[in-house]
This record gives C-alpha cells, sequence and structure tokens, in this order.
C-alpha cells in the first residue's frame, strides 16, 4: 500500500479515540460530569490497553479480564474491528471442551507510527516504527548539524515527509521529541539550541503532512519509553543527556509536565558557585554547559583529561540530581545518553555525590542505571505519545 492511501484509510477511524497531547497527571485527572461518551471511550481504551499489554485473546478472556460485561466487550471489539484497529485471529488452540474461542488482538501489522528525534548533536533522526516499538525504516539526516532556526524546522518537516512517502501500511500518527519546553498544543516555547521561540510545531508538520502530530520534550518521551518498553517502576526519573540535557518523571505512573510546561528542565539549573562554562541559554555553569555530549566530547578534546572531565561532569549531576531526591523520595535515577560517555566514571561520581548530599540511612539505597532502550529511547518514546493520543494506549 502506498503511504498516501495507508494516511487516508487510517487517520479518520484513528482519531476516533483521543486523549490529552500528551499523557499527564493533569489530563488524568476529572474535571466534570462523566457522560456517556465518555465512558465509551474509556471503556475502548482499556480494551486496546488489555489487548496491548497481554496479547491476543478472546472476547470472554476480554470481559474477565476487564472486568466489562461480554455485551459491552461484543459492542466495542465490533467497532472496533470495523474501524480497523482490531483484527480477528482465528480460533483458540487447545484441548479446552466446547467450541474453540476465535481470538482478537490489536490489528499490530495493519498500522505503523513516525517518529523523530531532535535530540542528537549532529543528526535528525526518523524512524517508521510498528505498533510494539520495533523499528522498520529508518532515516538519518546527518546535515543537520549546526542548523537553527527555521531551517531546523523546515528539516524536520523534510524528514516527515521522507518518512510518510516510506510508509508500507496505514500511519497512525507522527510522534516528536525535541528539547526545549514544549506546551500542549506542541508549541516549542524555547528551545536555545535551536534558537527556537514559539515555534508551532505540531501544526506546522501536521499542515505538511496531513496526520495526527505529538510534539513533546525528548527527556518526557524518553520516559515513556522506559515505562512502556523498560523497566521503569512507577515512580522514576530519567535524565535524558543529548544535545542538551533534561529529565523526564513519573509519579504514580503519570508524566508530569509542571504549570509552565517545564518539570524536568535541569538542564538549566546552575551547579557551581565557581562560574563555568556559558551555557546556549546565555547563562553561566548550567548542568547542560557541563554534561550535554557536544560539551563533553570538547572538553575532553581540549583538554586531552577524559577522566577529570567526565568525574566533574559526574560531580555536577549529582549537585543537580541531590535535592530532587530529596524532595521527591525517589529509589531509581534512569540515565539515557551514550553509554562510552555515561557509564563509569561519570555515573559512579554522581551517585557517591547524591549519596553525600542527601539524608543518610534514607537515601543511602538510591540506586542509578543507564537505560536499556539504547540510542532509540526516543524514537520509541515518541511512538508510545502517538499509541496514548490516538488509541490510549501507553
Amino acid at each position: 500500500m502506498m503511504a498516501s492511501e495507508a494516511q487516508g484509510s487510517a487517520t479518520p477511524q484513528a482519531t476516533q479515540v483521543r486523549v490529552a497531547q500528551f499523557p499527564t497527571a493533569r489530563s488524568a485527572r476529572s474535571r466534570g460530569k462523566v457522560l456517556p461518551e465518555h465512558a465509551r471511550n474509556h471503556n475502548r481504551s482499556l480494551v486496546l490497553q488489555t489487548l496491548f499489554h497481554e496479547g491476543a485473546m478472546s472476547r470472554a478472556d476480554l470481559s474477565r479480564e476487564t472486568g466489562l460485561t461480554r455485551v459491552t466487550i461484543s459492542d466495542l471489539v465490533a467497532e472496533l474491528i470495523d474501524d480497523g484497529i482490531v483484527a480477528e485471529r482465528g480460533l483458540r488452540e487447545g484441548n479446552r471442551p466446547g467450541k474453540p474461542a476465535t481470538l482478537v488482538d490489536i490489528d499490530r501489522p495493519g498500522h505503523q507510527i513516525i517518529s523523530i528525534d531532535l535530540s542528537e548533536p549532529d543528526v535528525f533522526r526518523g524512524a517508521i516504527l510498528t505498533l510494539d516499538g520495533e523499528i522498520v525504516v529508518r532515516v538519518d539526516e546527518h546535515g543537520a548539524h549546526g542548523i537553527t532556526g527555521d531551517a531546523a524546522l523546515g528539516a524536520t518537516i523534510e524528514l516527515a515527509r521522507t518518512l510518510v512517502s516510506q510508509a508500507t501500511a496505514p500511519l497512525l500518527g507522527i510522534g516528536i521529541g525535541t528539547p526545549g519546553v514544549v506546551n500542549l498544543d506542541g508549541v516549542v516555547l524555547t528551545a536555545p539550541n535551536f534558537g527556537w521561540r514559539d515555534v508551532p510545531m505540531r501544526d506546522r508538520v501536521h499542515a505538511a503532512t496531513g496526520l495526527p502530530v505529538v510534539v513533546a520534550n525528548d527527556a518526557n518521551v524518553a520516559v515513556l519509553a522506559e515505562q512502556t518498553f523498560g523497566g521503569a517502576t512507577a515512580d522514576t526519573l530519567l535524565v535524558r543527556v543529548g544535545l542538551g540535557v533534561g529529565s523526564g518523571l513519573l509519579a504514580a505512573g503519570q508524566a508530569m509536565i509542571g504549570g509552565h510546561f517545564a518539570a524536568g528542565e535541569i538542564g538549566h539549573v546552575t551547579v557551581a558557585t565557581d562560574g563555568g562554562p556559558q551555557c546556549a541559554c546565555g547563562k553561566v555553569g548550567c548542568l547542560e554547559a557541563w554534561l550535554a555530549v557536544p560539551a563533553l566530547v570538547a572538553r575532553i578534546a581540549a583538554t586531552g583529561d577524559r577522566e577529570g572531565v567526565l568525574r566533574d561532569a559526574g560531580e555536577r549531576l549529582g549537585i543537580a540530581l541531590a535535592p530532587v531526591i530529596g524532595v521527591l523520595d525517589l529509589s531509581e535515577i534512569v540515565i539515557a545518553g551514550p553509554e562510552e560517555l555515561l557509564g563509569g566514571i561519570l555515573m559512579d561520581t554522581a551517585l557517591t555525590t547524591v549519596r553525600a548530599r542527601t539524608l543518610a540511612g534514607i537515601h543511602d539505597g538510591v540506586d542509578m542505571r543507564l537505560s536499556e532502550q539504547g540510542p532509540d529511547i526516543v524514537l520509541r518514546g515518541a511512538a508510545v505519545m502517538v499509541l496514548a493520543t490516538q488509541l490510549g494506549v501507553f
């Protein structure tokens, strides 16, 4: 199937189930009377969430798993099959008495998702993914180094168009992870590394592709990947180190974005009283100026002291994390970024600093680990955003 056919056939059906631009505690809070259509959307999302995580099952299994009546399940499954989101997968094998049950599942091969990662220092990364987060097409634009402003936005739009043209199944939408502060309307309020202020990225990419688009800060996107595909607990702080430095926070399973959409912006917290390097935001001594990948690489090249640079950056990271851990009583910190820079000396120093600056006997057991999602963590998290906004699944 051509991408244009996929786009036209999937979008009207997929967008019938919608949640917030980004799955947050704010969006989860009830603010009024629950109307019948809201209850139906909730139940529909519950069915899809169950199938996504548990796999194919019968209608009777779905009824038992969700607590919904068999009549409700039958109606919802029929609706989802008509919409092309769920498909029957044949009869259950086995020797159970009676007529074999027909299994249903999300039509995983029948849909794809586009993800774009703008957080890497030298490349704009894009991919087409399955609903299970597996990458089937990858497109990296290595000419992105140093571009800012309208040129950077134009490169993002062209990457999205390229990926749409290579889709082989109906597209649910496009997810984008970018450095900077992003509101719930997909507007990049500020991204110093790109020189962006109030850039309506969601609307611009949607206008160029005709697809639903979700945009969020790359660290917030990464923590969703860790939650859905990794081993994140319900209370996790993930520090994303790439072109910039940011963090994503899960509290009671909900992503936190803050009143100004800037929760987790530890990259622009100053971590020294002794001055320090100039940051892209204009301040001196920001954590990002010590820890971002380009800063680490440049300082190692300039000094030749790899161990000293990494130890220094690890200490600054620990200084930034200690009050966060003290306030939130976190037990685990996940670091996402290049292992060759962040593992070993840097992370060990950060953990030692955290333990030295938090309450003894309470936070001594704080654990810090590298994410196992690898370099594709933002791409996979961007796919989770599309699943959440289009199907209510994450």
